[in-house]
């Protein structure tokens, strides 16, 4: 199996996903989703911002890599009731099937970025967009001291050495590699834009317990807790994970966790 693939349909993302919704709907509304745009969720996971992009009104595709995601995201469209919405499954780095031209909006929040050839996943995206269009994209940012860049990071210290080739994900988050992507893929400098924004994770519970589902349902993380077992530090991961996630927790309610995380805001002009 592609391993991107296998990391995705590792635990269950949806649990992760549920935390989020109310910031994909903000990021949604803020992006400027017009009734009747042809709009493509490119990494869509479950549907946290492409259905929020069919509530207002665009005709949306979501793709994603993971089967399960996929059949997760067409029941939220169900059960929404929406029908100006579909899923399939797909690669960023290859979107075989769909045309050149077909969107007025791609919209990749944390998903594409994990993707492994990244200068594919610039030219793909470009390539479906029509001319006059936009991709915004959402990606995480190296050695950001919020939580996600962080918990990543920490992830990584406990995980075995990447593959060889191996090219980083986070390198989505530095402004320079962004503008060298799309200019390979024939954007100018001056169509790109990317600012710092903010993305914010509810979860109903603890901290440590908001741990524990990271631990439980997200791909990385759970690779890291495997690695840590076989090493004997699965403990001191977790009690740094905690410390992290509690350092960060902005909710006056200990039962309640809330944790902004920065990320890298990215506009393309087509």
């Amino acid at each position: 199996m592609n391993a991107n693939k296998a990391l995705w349909e590792k635990g269950d993302f949806t649990r992760i996903a549920a935390t989020m919704r109310e910031s994909g709907e903000a990021l949604v509304r803020s992006v400027g989703v017009g009734r009747g745009d042809r709009v493509l969720d490119l990494g869509c996971g479950d549907g946290t911002t492409a259905l929020a992009e069919a509530r207002l009104g665009a005709d949306v595709l979501g793709v994603d890599i993971s089967s399960p995601l996929v059949k997760a995201a067409r029941q939220r469209a169900d059960e929404a009731g929406l029908s100006n919405i579909r899923f399939q499954e797909g690669d960023a780095c290859d979107l075989a099937g769909l045309e050149n031209g077909t969107f007025d909006l791609v919209v990749s929040m944390f998903g594409a970025m994990f993707a492994p050839r990244p200068l594919d996943v610039a030219r793909e995206m470009v390539r479906v967009t029509r001319k006059g269009g936009r991709i915004v994209m959402g990606n995480w940012i190296p050695n950001d001291p919020t939580m996600v860049a962080q918990l990543l990071k920490i992830s990584s210290s406990y995980s075995p050495p990447p593959p060889e080739g191996f090219v980083s994900p986070m390198l989505w988050g530095v402004e320079a590699t962004v503008t060298e992507r799309f200019g390979a893929a024939g954007i100018a400098p001056a169509q790109i834009s990317c600012l710092r924004d903010t993305y914010t994770f509810d979860f109903a519970g603890t901290s440590a317990q908001f741990v524990e589902v990271f631990r439980r349902y997200y791909g990385p993380t759970m690779n890291a807790f495997e690695a840590a077992e076989k090493s004997g530090r699965a403990e001191a991961l977790r009690q740094e994970l905690e410390q992290l996630f509690a350092s960060h927790n902005k909710s006056p309610d200990h039962n309640h966790t809330t944790i902004p995380a920065t990320f890298l805001r990215v506009t393309v002009q087509v």
